[in-house]
């Protein structure tokens, strides 16, 4: 273990495969992954946003 592994980013011990066994899982299992796909949804949204404000903005340059 180094010095400086604090300075890494912490992983999530909790992963989820999209398609894998939910049967097996407990209630808050899938309370975990659920939360897991709520914050990785919301992630993408912003990017989505981003990325659409720059295809106006080059759109609207490109149009004048």
């Amino acid at each position: 273990m180094s010095l400086f592994d604090d300075d890494l980013p912490k992983k999530s011990m909790a992963t989820h495969i999209v398609g894998s066994d939910l049967s097996l899982m407990s209630v808050d299992e899938l309370t975990a992954h659920i939360n897991i796909l709520q914050v990785e949804i919301q992630r993408l949204e912003v990017e989505r946003e981003k990325k659409s404000i720059g295809r106006k903005a080059a759109e609207s340059l490109f149009r004048s």
